[in-house]
């Protein structure tokens, strides 16, 4: 059977509007430190935000100074986005039409691996000012290791052979978070011919969760957000039991990973 690539998933990746609130409501946002070395390794103010989805990203960029357009392709995330203030328009990256515009930076969160590696890194190329970069991140969850193994237990009991059930959040602290998905960013990078040496940023922090935050979050997983109502409420009701054995709540590991290169001089923009 062949592999099917995460961006090639479209049902996967069009299905988080299904609850926007509870996915802008939950969600964790991106370390400041991140937003600013972004910030101040791009020439300019303005910001593409690629999958911007409830505009979480967006709206940390814009407070640091910047202007931000989002492109989003589910409306039902662009719209509640826009209720908070921000520009977005609906369509995939890959398909989308710029209209002559042009960016200082093009920046994903969480979203760059629902995108054709080497056809969204052309189309950031294409996009970007002279000097532009295209930044691309993701927060990797690590959960301390008791937790890891009673949430994996819950997904092997309730959704035994899903990709939770081998290990939920279980990546140690020092391995490399999301390592596969930077890989493929950094790939797209080079064989697109259009950016110069990818580089890797790293940004580690951590959050509490207390029981309620924690099952408030998990249906916007994109494991969870297909299930049958049925098989979702055992996840939750065995995630809520796990919470409560370790105490009520837990300490959770984010490393938020950045893959960012500037793009070449003299590389075509698009029309």
């Amino acid at each position: 059977m062949p592999t099917i690539e995460p961006h090639q998933a479209r049902q996967v990746a069009e299905s988080f509007g299904v609850d926007a609130g509870r996915y802008d409501r939950t969600r964790p946002s991106y370390p400041e430190p991140m937003i600013d070395r972004i910030v101040a390794a791009s020439p300019g103010p303005a910001v593409l935000d690629v999958g911007a989805g409830t505009g979480i990203a967006a709206r940390q960029f814009a407070a640091a100074g910047c202007t931000v357009l989002g492109v989003e392709p589910d409306a039902r995330m662009a719209a509640f986005a826009r209720r908070g203030g921000l520009e977005v328009e609906v369509s995939t990256f890959e398909a989308w039409d710029p209209g002559g515009r042009r960016f200082d930076t093009v920046v994903a969160g969480q979203a760059w691996h629902w995108v054709d590696p080497v056809a969204g890194a052309a189309a950031a190329a294409g996009v970007l000012r002279p000097g532009g970069r295209l930044a691309v991140f993701w927060n990797a969850f690590q959960a301390q290791p008791e937790a890891a193994e009673a949430f994996a237990a819950v997904y092997r009991r309730v959704l035994p052979g899903s990709l939770a059930a081998a290990g939920f959040g279980t990546a140690a602290p020092a391995a490399e978070p999301y390592g596969k998905l930077c890989d493929a960013a950094a790939d797209g990078l080079r064989a697109s011919g259009a950016f110069g040496d990818a580089e890797r940023w790293r940004f580690d922090w951590q959050r509490s969760y207390t029981r309620d935050e924690w099952l408030d979050q998990l249906p916007t997983f994109g494991g969870n957000t297909q299930l049958p109502p049925e098989a979702l409420q055992q996840v939750l009701a065995g995630m809520g039991a796990a919470v409560d054995a370790l105490g009520g709540s837990f300490t959770a590991h984010y490393s938020t990973v950045v893959v960012t290169a500037a793009v070449r001089s003299g590389t075509p923009t698009t029309g």
